[in-house]
Formats: structure tokens, sequence, C-alpha cells
């Protein structure tokens, strides 16, 4: 009450002042502004304008940015998920599950793959294929920092990615797709009609197949260094990485030192790795507790 009394009886006053400085303002003010407006307006006016007109064109338009078609559950998908945000590109992603089969999705990709990205740059406006989307990415861009101009480590680069795809991946898959529920590829016994036990038995022999080239992984391309890239990650790390995540759905026994590697690439990569990687392992999660429902 004693607020709401204070502010009626200032109000009067606040009028008779506003009055009062009218008045004073009304005879004032003309001779002031007429002196002073004019030649203030007329040169201020042109310099702001242009000021304006030049920070309007520094500002080139923005171009679009690449079209990235993904399955979140997907190792191979996460591999270019995490390049594209590590890389700082213009990326927009949409999620293809279910699309893939789609007439539309078939006219731009007849292999029906992801990751797949779209940019105008491509001769045939898309690209499928994790490695080929990376390498072409860094390319355009100038990303030497994760795939090196110099023909000689560009070189090692390359042969860790083709060794992972030839060699360690289709072990991988053969581990790792029937508890994954994903479908094996044509001609593998687990896409066959082949007893349960035979492919119970190709699992794994797959399981135990994967060691080998694991420990190529870490003595031959890393040679001591924290990654297959020097002591920043390159394409190839990321790649590894991503493939490696697989293998928790069999609860596979990691080396130490991938281990070891796997944290330093998260670490090293931050949110980039974390977020993408985060989908693949809630995947995972779900299918683990479906099995041991």
């Amino acid at each position: 009450m004693a607020k709401a009394a204070t502010k009626s009886a200032k109000k009067p006053a606040a009028k008779a002042a506003a009055k009062t400085a009218a008045k004073v303002n009304t005879k004032a003010a003309p001779k002031a502004t007429a002196k002073a407006a004019p030649k203030a307006t007329a040169k201020a006016a042109p310099k702001a304008t242009a000021k304006v007109a030049s920070k309007a064109k520094a500002k080139p338009a923005r171009k679009p940015g690449v079209k990235l078609s993904m399955l979140r559950p997907s190792v191979n998908n996460m591999t270019v998920r995490v390049f594209a945000r590590a890389a700082g590109l213009d990326h927009a992603e949409t999620d293809a599950w279910g699309h893939t089969r789609s007439p539309e999705f078939l006219a731009r990709n007849p292999a029906h793959l992801t990751p797949m990205i779209e940019d105008k740059g491509l001769p045939r406006g898309v690209l499928w294929e994790s490695c080929a989307i990376m390498q072409y990415l860094a390319n355009k861009h100038g990303l030497d920092k994760f795939y090196p101009k110099a023909p000689a480590k560009r070189a090692m680069i390359d042969s860790a990615m083709f060794y992972l795809v030839g060699t360690l991946y289709p072990y991988v898959a053969r581990a790792t797709y029937p508890a994954l529920g994903f479908p094996q590829y044509a001609g593998e016994v687990g896409h066959s009609d082949a007893h349960p036990d035979k492919k119970s038995e190709a699992q794994k022999a797959a399981m135990a197949a994967i060691a080998e080239p694991l420990e190529v992984f870490h003595s031959f391309f890393r040679n001591g260094k924290p990654f297959i890239g020097g002591n920043n990650p390159s394409i190839a790390d990321i790649r590894l990485a991503a493939t490696l995540e697989f293998l928790a759905v069999i609860d596979y026994a990691l080396p130490n030192w991938a281990k070891e590697y796997m944290a330093a690439m998260e670490k090293k990569l931050g949110n980039a790795y974390s977020e993408p990687a985060g989908d693949v392992r809630a995947y995972i999660a779900h299918v683990k507790s479906q099995a041991s429902a």
C-alpha cells in the first residue's frame, strides 16, 4: 500500500514537470535543430550509408552445404558423420532409414548405399562409400590435416583404409552383423540356408581372425605414434576407430592399446566423435538388452 501511494502522489508532479520541459524544448529546440541538423545530416548520412553498403558487399552469399544421407546405427555412416564434424564442414544430415530402396533414392543412388553425399561438384551429383567421401571432401577443402598431400604420407593413409575395408571390416561384419540384426552379404555363410551351427562356427572363425589385422594397425600403421596420421587423427584413424565400435556388440576383448587408441580419438575429436558414436552405442545397447530380455 505504501508503494502504491507513493507512485500515485508522484504522477501529478511528473505531469507538471513534463509540461514545463515541453515548453522549454519547443522554444530552444527549433533554433538548435535548424542550425545543427542540416550540417550533421548532410555530412553524416553519406558516410553512414557508405559503411552500411560496404558491409553488405563484404558478406558473400552463403553457399549451400553438403547433403549427407546416413543411417545412425552404422559405423560406416558414423565415419563420415565424425569427419564432417571434425573438419567443421557445413553439412546437413538426413536419416535415410527405410528410404534407401525408395524410387527417389534409387534414382540418385542405384547402389542404395549409405553414407551418401550430394554435392554440385560431383559428375553424377552424388557419392557413396565412406572412404571415398572423406577423400573427396578433404581434397576439395584442402584438409591436409586429415589427408596429407605428400605422396608418401598419403599412400600410407590410403593403404591403411584399403586394408581395413578389404581385410579387417569383412571379419568385423561376419562377427557382428548376426548380433546386430544386419543382413549379411550374398555368398556369406550367414546369408545362406546353412545349419545354425555352421553359421555359429563361421562367426567364431571371423572373431578369431580379427586379432591379426588389428595387430597390423598397431605395429605397422601406427608404429609407435598416437595415430595412423601421426600426432593428429587422419581419415584412416576415423575409419578404424568407428569400425572398432561395432565389436562391443559381441563383447570382443580389445587389446589395451586399442582401448587407449579409441579413448584418445574421442578425446582429440571431442563431440565431433562422441555424438555420432553415441548413436551407434545406443543401438548396440538396445540390441544387447533385447537379446538378454
